[in-house]
């Protein structure tokens, strides 16, 4: 094929650049992967380069494996084999694996998950007997991450509040000795670890370094510090480093991304050549001039102006709730709406959200409209307990050495091994210098052993089983396939019987079980570590699966994803943007990054949707919209729907709409939401309506009626929760 076919100007620039730094600023729907892809094809095609001296690096499987395909229609699998393509995690477990013996690591080390991670720091903690309410593990572990995100090792740990951050620095201390005794590494590790093997070994870096003639990275505005290091290392001899990114797009800083790399990237390569890709392949423009009004009131950046030849499009749709259940269900109708009126399907849909707790109240609409969705997100299916409990297993049969995992599953299946006999066995491990798993491997191999005679009755006999069992997987490993080590595990430990007793909970575990069995036949002549990686490393979009459907999913879960209509819900303020942000001017910069990344996945359409009111300590508070509204011009925006509850109208199961134009100079953000007319014109109190009571203090109207000749409110208090109330005896003074 043309290479260069069908490209614009801008794109065929980038694509047939010469050597040296190239930074592409693409904005969003401008045609990244192809560039990418095109370039790689260019360097192999037409400047001669081999496939073995390219590395691109991408931040999701997802994206590398569309990567792959691509270039092996364009070039033919043979010319785009030995490319070194993956995640910066994926690269560098390839070539942790085959430079271990330099850093101290077994070849055979395991990757340890998040749940994983934090039993380590939990286990310390207790250890150390320190408080876990003072010293919260979530927490502890976060700041770890941090420090190896910012290339700071334990004993360089700073030290600014001396006894909280001494203990900090030693439950780090510990976490890193406790890892590397189970021969385990972290993710954190995985990009760490590889910086300190080039800075300590000249030869390996240079070996690397001289390999790589040609260096590509996407989505460069989300590398953290240590990802930075690693990019400028492997491109120090040949120079030739193309980055391609988006710094309106950050949105992951609470993970490390930093955005100002790219800014970093131009001081450090002076001289480098920047190309901007401004045309849009995927939005109407009417989108495109909403999204740049909103990242157009961030400073210091280097404005992109966004075009795109599809037309103008429908104007965007705001629709303001009653509250949560309303702005949730009114979600759900226009779907069912569009997609009974053939305008639309239900994969054609989008739901976006600020956090993950937010998905409930829709999800609860979907499923009592009876309308299948997708919920987007690695912990669906990978986080389930059987899932991870298997894992664990097949992680010892890899590694008998991991405690973490043996700990796990010792006990399960129930096996008579509880604390006590756990405690003996650390002990054991401790005084002989040894991990657990070899206490029992010892056991259950050598009847001689002296460990045996430590352990009575039962237990001894459990413990040599198990050990047994991890001998007879050890030798098997070698000899057969991913799938028969796994069919192998679950019947030795007898697992569909311990599962599956027959209720509908043990059939649907079950069946996760098998589901994780067809993972294993795509690893028919791979070695079992390749299996076990893949599913440390999965990414949120790595689980979405096809299907017709409504996707729900988190705005940051959105990035690189793309849906004909764009529902962002909880758009008011402490929700989007988030209430963290409101005292610290970078993470609110980085809010409207994350709003302007939702607006941009809609192709077609876009619904910005919120609530007047919302679920919340016990009951519902009154909400403020976004201020990301106001940046919204009139002009773009067609009606605006306010949809509640009312005590008349049928419609969606007794819910209202009302619907206005917007004028030229209406603008949003007002403190106080516009009210809901209710069915009683002559009620004095209003829906939504400010109002003070002398015993039960502030609160607002949530709806009024006329009953024999007295009206009646329904309030909610914000001291003293709901309160229904005569007007003619409660002396009520309207606040506004």
């Amino acid at each position: 094929m043309d290479i260069l076919a069908n490209l614009n100007n801008a794109q065929k620039q980038a694509v047939t650049a010469g050597g040296g730094p190239i930074l592409v600023l693409a904005g969003p729907g401008s045609g990244k992967t192809s560039v990418l892809t095109r370039r790689i094809a260019y360097l192999i095609e037409n400047l001669g380069i081999r496939s073995y001296q390219i590395l691109a690096v991408t931040f999701t499987n997802k994206a590398a494996k569309e990567m792959e395909n691509r270039l092996h229609k364009m070039l033919g699998a043979d010319k785009a084999s030995g490319l070194m393509l993956g995640t910066f995690h994926s690269v560098c477990v390839r070539i942790l694996r085959r430079e271990a013996e330099h850093i101290g690591l077994g070849k055979n080390f395991v990757i340890f998950d998040a749940d994983d991670q934090l039993s380590v720091v939990k286990n310390i903690i207790t250890a150390m007997n320190l408080n876990d309410k003072q010293f919260r593990p979530s927490v502890i572990h976060s700041l770890i991450s941090k420090a190896k995100n910012e290339m700071i090792v334990p004993e360089d740990y700073p030290i600014i509040i001396r006894s909280r951050d001494e203990a900090i620095r030693n439950i780090y201390k510990g976490y890193q000795a406790a890892l590397r005794n189970s021969n385990g590494v972290d993710f954190d590790d995985l990009l760490l670890l590889t910086t300190q093997l080039f800075h300590n070994s000249p030869a390996v870096l240079e070996k690397y370094s001289s390999q790589f003639k040609h260096i590509l990275v996407d989505e460069f505005q989300d590398t953290n510090q240590v990802q930075y290091q690693l990019v400028q290392q492997l491109s120090s001899i040949n120079k030739n480093i193309f980055c391609v990114g988006d710094p309106d797009q950050s949105v992951y800083r609470w993970r490390g991304a930093d955005y100002r790399n790219v800014a970093n990237f131009e001081k450090d390569h002076p001289g480098c050549q920047t190309i901007l890709l401004e045309q849009n392949y995927r939005s109407k423009q009417t989108i495109l001039d909403a999204a740049m009004a909103v990242i157009d009131k961030n400073p210091h950046r280097r404005r992109k102006q966004l075009f795109s030849d599809l037309g103008s499009g429908d104007k965007i749709q705001v629709f303001e709730a009653f509250d949560d259940k309303a702005e949730s269900a009114f979600i759900v109708d226009s779907v069912k709406q569009m997609v009974a009126s053939k305008s639309a399907e239900l994969g054609d849909f989008a739901v976006m959200y600020r956090t993950n707790a937010m998905s409930r109240v829709i999800e609860e609409s979907f499923i009592h409209a009876n309308v299948p969705y997708r919920l987007v997100g690695a912990q669906r299916f990978y986080g389930r307990r059987e899932v991870k409990d298997l894992v664990a297993y097949l992680r010892l049969l890899q590694n008998r050495h991991d405690e973490i995992s043996l700990l796990r599953v010792i006990n399960v299946p129930t096996r008579g091994l509880g604390d006590r006999s756990v405690e003996l066995l650390q002990t054991i491990s401790k005084e002989n210098y040894i991990s657990v798993g070899e206490v029992l491997f010892q056991m259950g191999t050598d009847p001689a052993c002296p460990f045996n005679a430590l352990v009575k009755g039962k237990a001894q006999a459990s413990m040599a089983d198990f050990g047994k069992m991890l001998a007879k997987w050890e030798e098997a490993r070698e000899a057969h396939t991913v799938t028969e080590l796994f069919d192998m595990v679950v019947e030795d430990i007898g697992y569909e019987d311990h599962l599956n007793d027959g209720t509908d909970e043990g059939e649907d575990r079950w069946e996760n079980i098998l589901e994780l069995r067809k993972l294993t036949e795509e690893y028919e002549n791979k070695p079992i570590g390749d299996f076990l990686e893949n599913i440390a490393l999965v990414s949120d979009q790595d689980t979405i699966r096809d299907g017709n459907a409504p996707t729900l999913l988190t705005l940051h879960a959105a990035k690189g994803l793309e849906f004909r209509y764009v529902f962002i819900m909880g758009l008011d303020d402490g929700t989007m943007p988030h209430s963290r942000s409101f005292d610290e001017p970078e993470e609110m910069e980085e809010e409207r990054r994350l709003f302007y990344v939702g607006i941009t996945r809609a192709k077609e359409k876009l619904f910005l949707v919120r609530a007047m009111r919302r679920g919340g300590r016990g009951f519902s508070e009154d909400q403020v919209p976004s201020r990301f509204l106001r940046d919204i011009p009139a002009t773009l925006i067609g009606s605006k729907v306010f949809y509640g509850s009312s005590n008349i109208g049928q419609r969606s199961g007794g819910l209202t709409y009302k619907e206005t134009r917007m004028e030229s100079n209406t603008r949003w953000g007002d403190p106080t939401p516009p009210a809901l007319k209710t069915n009683t014109p002559s009620t004095k109190y209003r829906t939504g309506m400010r109002v003070k009571h002398a015993v039960y203090g502030e609160g607002t109207v949530i709806g009024s009626r006329v009953q024999n000749g007295d009206e009646i409110v329904d309030i909610i208090f914000e001291t003293s929760g709901p309160k229904k109330l005569d007007t003619s005896l409660a002396k009520l003074t309207i606040l506004n």
